[in-house]
């Protein structure tokens, strides 16, 4: 193999071995993404813990409050995703959106969400590393009055959680899922459906 071979396959064999890096990284990410899925309490536990860490750094540092404006819309934005159902019943027809079980025997059908929970927690947690990243950076302290901002993002998020609160009466939905009602029979009374007891799956 002459010289030239070996240098360029040397040449050619660096994007190989960074990409294959990434790669195994992004791998071990996601497994422990995997891992955690089932620990709501204990991810959400950790997500409110930098929130809080971030908090009191930006107190103590006394600036990047236009930083923290952008992750409060941010998280604002989550929120209401959150909430929302995947499928927006005021784009379909009247006889095709989705409807609340009017009788006893109807299907049950389960609040599907436009964001799932963790994906909600994911974005969130993600949002408040950058973040934390952009306190050690000078560039992203921008001079602001932040009372101005605190009171526009108080107004905004009333605003918001209104017209999501009239959404959800008006299309009669609950962002909560409590689970499929079912019954159990118990002994017989001799009246008709007194042996049916609801209970939760």
């Amino acid at each position: 193999m002459s010289e030239g071979d070996s240098v360029g396959e040397s040449i050619h064999g660096k994007p190989s071995t960074i990409g294959s890096f990434f790669t195994r990284v992004g791998q071990i990410y996601q497994s422990w993404l995997d891992k955690s899925t089932p620990f709501s309490i204990g991810r959400w536990g950790v997500t409110l813990s930098l929130t809080a860490i971030y908090m009191i750094r930006v107190y103590i540092l006394q600036g990047w409050y236009i930083v923290t404006y952008a992750l409060g819309i941010y998280h604002l934005n989550l929120f209401i995703a959150f909430l929302s159902p995947k499928v927006d019943p005021s784009m379909l027809d009247e006889d095709e959106g989705p409807a609340l079980p009017t009788k006893q025997n109807e299907e049950f059908r389960p609040f599907i969400r436009r964001l799932p929970e963790f994906k909600f927690w994911h974005s969130a947690t993600k949002g408040i590393v950058i973040a934390m990243i952009c306190t050690f950076f000078e560039a992203f302290n921008v001079p602001v009055f932040w009372p101005i901002l605190v009171m526009y993002f108080i107004m905004l998020f009333c605003i918001t959680m209104k017209r999501q609160i009239k959404h959800m009466v008006k299309y009669r939905y609950l962002p909560f899922t409590h689970g499929k009602r079912t019954y159990r029979g118990k002994e017989d009374t001799g009246k008709p459906f007194a042996n049916l007891v609801p209970a939760r799956s």
